[in-house]
């Protein structure tokens, strides 16, 4: 799942005050023999894919406290992150991911995995992208939990088949078959209102519309030349479009809600990454036949990759070898496989047997080595691996005002987003 923007920015008087607490608190906790992990993985499929790696921890004989912090995509669990740190008091382990890792390891926070790393020998078995990711300052300070693609389309083959339509594999075919799904009776487009879903449906329309270079130039680079640019606005357009495709009562719908309506019939589609698969393996439907996955339409040669990882804190002791521990676990086949299918997401190492895997996490690994090989591999702004936090927050409020105004013009939210490069750059 997803995580909104945050910025973890401290006073030095803080961090010193953090790091000195830290120090007594992992002495005092050091006899427990567990670690304690922050996520927010608390839907269906996720919560079952969490509990995985606390049934193995716990088989190790170490103790597992479970954070589990729900709400907002991650936004919820960096508030209570950045108060815990900050009172000295940070968790074993917490769910951090893309550039925030690298702010965490800025702040001397972070603990290092190397000996771990090189014992399991990770730098053979992870992809570059991944590890480079999972580093800071040449070291390992976080373990990957696996490579999630942000630009899928699922869908409903009954309510498909009742509107007399297939998957689309273009925009202009999403908006034909959406019209007829309506017209069929059913809701097209099953969406939530909330800001980091409206950035995933806009990256995908973005990428389909402008291609790969166009979205590194974009939502990468920011580089302003693209921001502000007709294509650029064209893209903002036909975003804004499918609002025609989604119901009314859209507005603060979690994205595990909008995936039900999808699994019960009420809604044909859904644009939305591969954790919505974990909602219908939950709900113990069959990849293909029950509900399909396709590339969202016009981004067939490129995957937008969003990777959950476990960001290891400074402790010591026996905390420090329960952390070990965990880290070491995450990456070994059992856990890999086990969280993965309940996950919805492919492996963080590739080298697994994926025959136990559905379609669609087989066709996922597939398109992940293809467009790594031919560069369509591209991080998702929206889910915290291209930019600073502060950056995609920005974006987040221009995407998400624009697209619930109406009366604002797509040239001017073009033009907020080259203000927003500005102030960030």
């Amino acid at each position: 799942m997803p995580m909104y923007p945050f910025n973890i920015s401290f006073s030095k008087t803080a961090l010193v005050l953090a790091t000195t607490a830290a120090a007594s608190m992992a002495y005092a906790s050091a006899q427990a023999a567990e670690v304690e992990v922050l996520h927010w993985w608390t839907s269906g499929g996720e919560a079952r894919a969490a509990n995985v790696l606390k049934e193995l921890m716990e088989a190790e004989g170490y103790g597992w406290e479970d954070f589990a912090v729900a709400g907002g995509g991650g936004e919820t669990a960096m508030t209570v992150l950045k108060s815990r740190a900050m009172s000295g008091n940070p968790p074993s382990a917490a769910q951090i991911k893309g550039p925030e890792i690298q702010e965490w390891g800025e702040l001397g926070l972070l603990g290092e995995l190397d000996e771990v790393a090189e014992a399991e020998g990770w730098d053979a078995l992870l992809p570059t992208t991944v590890a480079d990711v999972m580093r800071h300052n040449g070291s390992y300070v976080a373990v990957p939990v696996n490579v999630h693609r942000v630009n899928w389309l699922w869908a409903n083959p009954e309510v498909l088949a009742a509107a007399g339509v297939e998957m689309p594999t273009t925009l202009d075919e999403l908006f034909v078959a959406g019209e007829a799904i309506r017209e069929a009776g059913y809701i097209p487009l099953a969406h939530g209102g909330q800001a980091w879903q409206d950035a995933t449906v806009f990256e995908s329309v973005l990428l389909a519309s402008g291609g790969t270079e166009f979205y590194q130039r974009a939502l990468v680079e920011l580089d302003e030349e693209a921001l502000g640019s007709a294509q650029m606005i064209e893209a903002l357009e036909t975003f804004k479009r499918l609002r025609e495709l989604m119901d009314d009562d859209m507005s603060g719908r979690d994205w595990n809600i909008a995936t039900s309506m999808v699994i019960n019939g009420d809604a044909g589609m859904q644009l939305m990454g591969d954790w919505a698969k974990g909602e219908f393996t939950a709900a113990e439907l069959t990849a293909g036949e029950e509900y399909l996955c396709a590339a969202a339409p016009g981004t067939q040669d490129a995957f937008t990759f969003n990777i959950d990882s476990l960001a290891m804190f400074r402790v010591e002791g026996v905390e420090r070898e329960a952390q070990q521990a965990l880290a070491r676990l995450v990456l070994e086949p059992t856990f890999q496989e086990a969280f993965n299918l309940a996950k919805g997401s492919i492996p963080a190492r590739p080298d697994l047997d994926m025959s136990e895997f559905d379609t669609c996490a087989q066709q996922s690994l597939e398109d992940f080595q293809r467009t790594a090989e031919e560069g369509g591999l591209v991080p998702s702004m929206a889910h915290g691996m291209a930019v600073r936090a502060d950056v995609q927050g920005a974006i987040f409020d221009v995407v998400t005002n624009y697209f619930n105004s109406r009366d604002m013009p797509a040239e001017e939210a073009a033009r907020r987003m080259v203000n927003a490069a500005q102030a960030a750059l």
